[in-house]
């Protein structure tokens, strides 16, 4: 359905904008709102479960010109009536004051689906469930009368429409409690006890109440008021640039060295890469249209009652984006920092600022290339990375996602889990294959935390093709005389049906993006290299709810013909959705040669808890590289000046010239 408003207007650089990809303004998304109120479609009980920036087409950001207001900027907004649970989806364009389209979401009919959870949500979930006279009585069967400050987790209940829950918003809500304000409420689990929530009855429409496991009292704080004086061994390291950084920003457009990007922010990605190139020569040349990481599911495998439906998806179920922290300098971020604030749309659809959401910085990163030569001074370069950053936190976990830019011309994305582990109770001393017990009396159920990167490629432009490599060691024989011999082989995955692939460590699988038109100086097509970091894939079964809705991350590697609308690998709607993205996509078999090609790339940690991973859990970290093969005709930094980063002191072990 289509509804008009009067336009305004108003061209994208009254709303602050310069470039058809810079982030949302304040400005914008309270514009889009006051449209959407003007057509009708926003009143008092209407609330903004997500709002997103819809990005041009390729061929208008691709043929935009600097100065120039010859874009349109429009927004994607998800409306929930609260009072009766209505789903629906507009399309507004702040610059012509319109609602160019809206429709119903069919949240009640198969395959179902919800839009993601409200911040305010989150209480209105803990007040309907203290207020429930079964779970008052369960909590006092355990000893615990005052729940003050009890802590009732608002969690996804995923997709079991056996439960009744299918065509309702729901969650489920588990217990951990407070003895008092400030107290650690994840060191005291109340076991097998689930309340199911209907968020819009505002009711508890199921109470399970399961076990009797005592709920763990020993205390594990871990603020600085209770772990005790910090150590005093560690001298400071400081890091410095005093003729500042090396790189330069213009609006949203980062240059540095050789790669010159844009950055991105959105409530359910989060942070995005854009038009990532290479400069070689005189010219920028093109390698990722656009990078992110649109989703990300965290499994469990535990059988138990309390935890068999958990299947997290941080970005679909709790936008990730929208949890963004504000980080600090010394204490996220080291060095010469920029900083990128976020603007996201609030739960009533005003504009919300999250000060320094994106942090950049340059970092030393070791030695990138040395030779030493008999009789001739040796030759030393130090590497150095850009690092461009942000951290979200959902419940328990915290999330960093770090995109390192290298001298050489690669890329890498690491992420880093940390936080705290969600965890269960058990009669001390109890063994379960699911879920060790970590300290006494809790237990941490074993889970995974699987990341999907979506890369929108062009390697020089946007006809790519997809290989794959893989080394084959070949028999003794005729071929191979001495034994020691071994090769490699490459296969393109010209269709979509078949580029759905796992890691392979034991023949060094990796995949390569191959452009169509352009060659390097030995006459290959030039290409960057996807190279994964192996680690299990879902470890749910096939045709479990979560296989069937985690359906990304049964392979390590799909690869698709780009269509704009397919952003999100588990589908728009995930939360309470029987399954939707890749799998569902990739039916379609599209031709995959010379195309306009996109890469997802699932990679994570599988998680078997330990003691050390209590009461905070070290940073784990997981990630892939993406290298230039044949992209470039020589190593791109054999100019970098000898002794490019300098360590401060008197020389000798300690500190002088680096190089010479």
């Amino acid at each position: 359905m289509t509804t008009d408003t009067t336009p305004t207007g108003a061209a994208p650089s009254s709303f602050g904008v310069t470039h058809p990809l810079d982030m949302l303004t304040a400005e914008e998304i309270r514009t889009a709102r006051e449209i959407l109120v003007g057509a009708g479609l926003v009143d008092q009980t209407t609330r903004f479960p997500r709002l997103l920036p819809i990005e041009p087409d390729k061929q208008t950001v691709l043929g935009h010109s600097p100065g120039s207001d010859d874009f349109d900027r429009s927004v994607l907004a998800t409306l929930l009536d609260t009072p009766t649970g209505r789903v629906r989806e507009a399309v507004v364009s702040v610059t012509a004051g319109t609602v160019t389209s809206w429709r119903d979401l069919p949240t009640a009919e198969p395959p179902y689906g919800q839009p993601s959870y409200l911040f305010e949500e989150y209480d209105r979930a803990a007040e309907i469930v203290k207020a429930d006279p079964r779970w008052q009585a369960a909590m006092a069967r355990r000893g615990i009368t005052d729940t003050t400050h009890t802590f009732v987790t608002p969690l996804a209940p995923g997709f079991f429409p056996e439960e009744g829950g299918a065509g309702r918003r729901m969650m489920r809500s588990l217990t951990f409690h407070r003895r008092h304000a400030g107290d650690n409420a994840w060191a005291h689990p109340v076991e097998g006890l689930v309340a199911h929530v209907d968020l819009t009855a505002g009711t508890v429409v199921r109470l399970d109440d399961e076990g009797d496991a005592p709920v763990p009292w020993d205390g594990w704080d871990y603020t600085p008021e209770h772990t005790g004086p910090a150590r005093t061994s560690l001298k400071p390291l400081e890091i410095t640039q005093p003729e500042g950084p090396s790189f330069s920003v213009d609006g949203t457009r980062v240059r540095w060295e050789n790669w010159t990007l844009r950055i991105g922010f959105n409530a359910q990605e989060g942070l995005v890469l854009n038009r990532i190139a290479f400069r070689d020569g005189g010219e920028d040349r093109p390698v990722v249209y656009r990078a992110s990481v649109p989703e990300m599911v965290v499994p469990y495998g535990d059988p138990a009652p309390s935890r068999y439906w958990i299947s997290y998806f941080d970005a679909g179920e709790y936008s990730l984006g929208k949890n963004a922290n504000s980080l600090e300098l010394g204490c996220d971020c080291l060095g010469e920092i920029t900083y990128f604030d976020a603007v996201v749309a609030d739960d009533r659809g005003g504009p919300m600022t999250i000060p320094h959401a994106v942090c950049m910085h340059e970092e030393d990163y070791g030695v990138l290339w040395k030779h030493t030569e008999p009789g001739e001074p040796p030759q030393v370069r130090r590497s150095r990375r850009l690092v461009i950053s942000y951290f979200a936190t959902v419940g328990n976990y915290d999330y960093g996602f770090f995109w390192y830019f290298y001298l050489d011309g690669s890329i890498q994305l690491e992420t880093k889990a940390t936080g705290i582990v969600f965890v269960g109770a058990a009669e001390p001393g109890t063994e379960n294959p699911h879920a060790p017990e970590i300290a006494p009396g809790i237990i941490g159920p074993v889970h995974q935390h699987l990341f999907c990167a979506r890369l929108d490629m062009s390697v020089d432009g946007q006809a790519n093709s997809v290989e794959e490599e893989n080394l084959v060691a070949v028999p003794t024989g005729p071929q191979n005389p001495h034994g020691n011999a071994f090769t490699y082989e490459r296969s393109r995955l010209a269709r979509e049906s078949q580029a759905a692939r796992d890691a392979d460590s034991e023949t060094g699988r990796r995949w390569y993006v191959t452009s169509a038109h352009r060659r390097n100086a030995v006459g290959g097509p030039t290409a960057y290299q996807l190279t994964p970091m192996p680690g299990p894939r879902l470890m749910a079964q096939p045709g479990s709810s979560a296989a069937e809705r985690a359906e990304f991350a049964r392979h390590h590697l799909w690869a698709t013909a780009y269509d704009p609308a397919e952003r999100f690998p588990a589908g728009d709607y995930p939360n309470q959705h029987a399954g939707d993205g890749l799998g569902r996509w990739t039916q379609a078999d599209r031709p995959l040669s010379d195309a306009d090609v996109v890469l997802w790339h699932t990679f994570g940690l599988t998680h078997v808890p330990r003691p050390e991973d209590w009461p905070v859990m070290p940073v784990d970290y997981a990630g892939f590289w993406l290298k230039p093969h044949g992209f470039l005709d020589a190593n791109p930094a054999l100019d970098l000046p000898d002794g490019s980063a300098r360590s401060r002191g008197g020389g000798g072990a300690h500190g002088g010239e680096c190089c010479g």
